[in-house]
């Protein structure tokens, strides 16, 4: 399979992080996308208590089902209490897949995730349930999201694991020293989200900003006090390099983040044909050699980022 070096995160279009996110708008953004040539679509059973995301999908993709590498997750869904629930568990893995391709009116997934693994399961057990789905041609490759370096050795000891996706972005590198490298020694390729990270590195942000609890990035030590500001002081300096090469600052992070050694496609969600339009420039947009020294240097002088939620 080819996959696009852009693909559209689908999480937003569940309208549960974000307000305002009609059934329509998240038919017209996945359509936007593949206008664009973003062709890689990533949903999962989770994304919406009631699967809005992979509705939106199948409405969006409806008779160009093979232009597009569909892929979903599984092995996470909403409790009666509105928190996520993990359960890696093979009935539920059996459940939730079935449910999803009767969601996206497809009868096969170019890729499943397992979407985390589950502390109560043994992995093993859950890629046994994901292998059987694979030979079955249910699903053509198999993959592991958030998982460690020990996850995937376990998971690919019983299933061929085919990608792993994971968090990365300019202020948040954690997988360089093990998981992209081992990714790349096993041939495993590699899916990146939050590139943008929940619109830090999109620009635009006040200095004086205080997020809601509404907001999930008020959990977050990065968007609060000290660490906020020097996070900003960041922006402002990749935004000098943007201006320079007069390119807007969501298409130079994301050209420098597809252009990452080891990086197979970056996951970037969007609401609208607007921000489709805005994310899609990144596939024309080339960064010298200038421009990487520039932004290495920014992040060097940023140093470690505290970017782990708080609650």
């Amino acid at each position: 399979m080819t996959v696009s070096p852009l693909a559209l995160g689908c999480w937003p279009l569940a309208g549960m992080t974000r307000t305002g996110v009609s059934r329509d708008a998240a038919i017209q953004t996945v359509a936007a996308a593949l206008e664009h040539g973003i062709t890689h679509l990533d949903t999962a059973y989770c994304y919406g208590e009631h699967g809005e995301s992979e509705h939106a999908v199948a409405a969006a993709m409806h008779g160009r089902r093979d232009q597009i590498v569909l892929a979903s997750k599984c092995g996470i869904h909403w409790g009666p209490d509105r928190k996520q629930v993990i359960d890696g568990s093979p009935d539920r893995i059996q459940r939730e897949v079935e449910e999803s391709l009767s969601r996206l009116q497809t009868d096969y997934l170019d890729m499943l995730y397992l979407h985390t693994p589950d502390p109560n399961i043994p992995i093993e057990a859950s890629a046994s349930a994901l292998r059987g789905l694979l030979d079955s041609g249910t699903v053509r490759a198999i993959g592991l999201s958030n998982g460690s370096v020990e996850a995937c050795q376990r998971f690919a000891a019983v299933c061929p694991l085919a990608g792993c996706q994971r968090h990365f972005n300019m202020l948040q590198q954690e997988i360089r020293p093990a998981l992209l490298p081992w990714c790349r020694s096993n041939g495993v390729s590699l899916f990146v989200y939050w590139p943008l990270m929940k619109g830090l590195l999109a620009g635009g942000m006040a200095r004086d900003r205080v997020f809601p609890t509404t907001d999930s990035r008020h959990k977050y030590p990065m968007f609060q006090g000290e660490e906020y500001q020097r996070n900003l002081d960041f922006v402002d300096a990749i935004q000098q390099v943007a201006d320079r090469l007069n390119v807007s600052l969501v298409a130079l992070v994301l050209a420098w983040t597809m252009a990452q050694s080891g990086i197979t496609s970056v996951l970037v969600g969007a609401t609208s044909a607007e921000q489709i339009e805005a994310n899609a420039s990144a596939l024309h947009c080339h960064l010298d050699e200038a421009a990487h020294a520039e932004i290495v240097e920014a992040i060097a002088r940023r140093g470690p980022v505290r970017g782990g939620r708080t609650v």
